[in-house]
């Protein structure tokens, strides 16, 4: 029904961000709060005030993205990046807890969900996006339809082109009170071993676009997450790699953009694994 609501749940390694969504993928309201990371009972306390500050009489689901790896069929999270989540049957939890239907999904997948009907990939049917925030993850929209777990950037990526990764490298050389949004700030200052540092970054970014170019051949390479606001500096050497590496001619022909919808793409990409479960 068109008054129908679901509250989506952006769950990511350093904020909550919860918000009230339509079927449209519209948010009418939005909050934000840093992620507790003391312990799984933390976490989940933190998540059910989040939902609660929400909750109202026409929301008729609950939508989370997760960074984890979810068991479908259980509900259960096998084991998570960067929170205290792991052997819990999250669905199951929240669904008696709230007593609403519940979906849940791979944070990555859910924010490719949403670059792929209302973001930068709504004009495609052959997407592939990543999200590099503190740390890596991705997903694929193959001839309109999402494929599960496709890429988690654990282990090949994921140390080299995260917001995580560009702190450590920018303390190493500018010293510990500089992060990875001071380091895009010197860089756009001008600073020449900022900008080579995330030209390192974007090398290696390309390096992973290059493979999967190479796996699913996409139309689109969508990159988000908090760390895309790099821009340019990392998005122009991973466009030169993506094309040297690639098979044939197939980096020359895919497009390498910056995610459209920010930061908001995992809430709106939370509504409809929402509304999926009804």
């Amino acid at each position: 029904m068109d008054g129908e609501r679901v509250i989506g749940v952006d769950l990511g390694g350093t904020k909550v961000l919860a918000g009230i969504v339509d079927r449209e993928g519209r948010v009418e309201q939005r909050r934000e709060r840093p992620t507790p990371l003391g312990s799984q009972d933390e976490l989940l306390t933190g998540l059910d005030e989040a939902v609660e500050e929400l909750m109202r009489d026409d929301v008729v689901a609950l939508g989370f993205g997760i960074p984890s790896r979810i068991n479908q069929r259980t509900g259960e999270l096998q084991g998570s990046v960067n929170i205290p989540l792991m052997g819990l049957d999250f669905r199951g939890r929240m669904a008696e807890r709230f007593g609403l239907p519940v979906g849940i999904d791979n944070d990555a997948n859910a924010a490719t969900l949403a670059e792929f009907t209302a973001g930068a990939g709504r004009e495609v049917r052959d997407m592939v996006m990543l999200t590099l925030g503190t740390g890596c993850g991705g997903g694929a929209v193959i001839d309109g339809h999402p494929c599960q777990g496709t890429c988690h950037g654990l282990g090949h990526l994921e140390p080299y082109v995260t917001g995580t990764a560009a702190t450590k490298l920018a303390q190493e050389e500018f010293g510990p009170a500089v992060d990875a949004h001071r380091l895009v700030r010197l860089a756009a200052e001008g600073e020449a071993r900022a900008v080579e540092i995330l030209a390192g970054m974007g090398r290696h970014l390309g390096a992973g676009i290059a493979t999967l170019v190479n796996v699913f051949n996409p139309e689109l390479v969508v990159i988000g997450g908090g760390f895309a606001a790099a821009g340019d500096f990392v998005l122009v050497p991973a466009r030169e790699v993506a094309i040297r590496d690639s098979l044939g001619d197939a980096g020359e022909m895919v497009g390498i953009v910056r995610a459209e919808l920010g930061t908001a793409a995992g809430l709106i990409g939370a509504g409809p694994v929402g509304f999926e479960s009804l």
